[in-house]
């Protein structure tokens, strides 16, 4: 298939979609806006085990939020690459 970026339904998306500024207001449909996109995604699974994978500190990755990977992250068996 080679790189799932290739593939991913983000590609041709503004990437500041991605990275919204902060948590409330317009931030929050911001943020939901990206995983509208990341929802149609057929790579969103390699997309968020890389970011898992690599500890993305910010932005949505994989249709998930910085909060939300964080609490992936404390599951076993879910581990950074160093």
């Amino acid at each position: 298939m080679g790189n799932w970026r290739d593939q991913a339904a983000c590609r041709h998306t503004d990437p500041d979609l991605f990275f919204p500024i902060g948590t409330t207001g317009p931030a929050t449909v911001q943020t939901q806006r990206a995983k509208d996109v990341c929802a149609c995604c057929r790579v969103r699974e390699q997309c968020l085990e890389w970011a898992l994978g690599t500890g993305q500190p910010v932005g949505i990755w994989g249709g998930t939020t910085e909060t939300e990977r964080r609490v992936l992250r404390r599951r076993p068996g879910v581990r950074q690459r160093r």
